[in-house]
């Protein structure tokens, strides 16, 4: 299940809900992503606000989606992601993965991440006191995610 949403999210809640109440379920890998207040040598955030356009972004998170169902055997997944102005400290993106197994349930949720960072359609604006700038995308993520290119069986 793919959720695109504004509001924040309680991650707990969120967790506790999931992957329970189906006895073949070995294994649930998360990922919980926050919005830091500062980055090595760059000025305190003070909001990252993340644009995208409706339709399209959800077409490619459920793209994605499917991409992960086919390459593991995947039992349940959860993808919540935020969306608008968000504040450091706040959840920004939650990804969990049911499996029989915990290495399908690791190496899908890592897949999950690596292809929302590089391939769903989000603008990030950094707010700091020194002014708003867009985030470009950084050569270590699409790396990470190139490792995904084959599908692993």
């Amino acid at each position: 299940m793919i959720r695109l949403q504004e509001p924040p999210f309680d991650v707990g809640r969120e967790l506790g809900s999931f992957g329970t109440g189906d006895i073949a379920v070995g294994a649930v890998a998360s990922f919980v992503g926050y919005v830091r207040g500062a980055g090595a040598g760059a000025p305190p955030l003070i909001a990252l606000t993340l644009e995208h356009y409706p339709g399209m972004t959800e077409r490619q998170l459920a793209s994605i989606e499917d991409e992960a169902r086919t390459r593991w055997p995947v039992m349940d997944l959860l993808v919540i992601h935020r969306h608008g102005r968000l504040l450091p400290g706040e959840p920004i993106v939650l990804v969990a993965v049911s499996s029989a197994h915990r290495q399908a349930a690791f190496e899908a949720c890592q897949f999950l991440m690596d292809w929302l960072k590089t391939k769903a359609p989000f603008w990030k604006l950094e707010e700091t006191a020194a002014g708003a700038e867009w985030v470009a995308a950084k050569t270590s993520d699409d790396a990470a995610a190139d490792r995904w290119k084959t599908a692993p069986r």
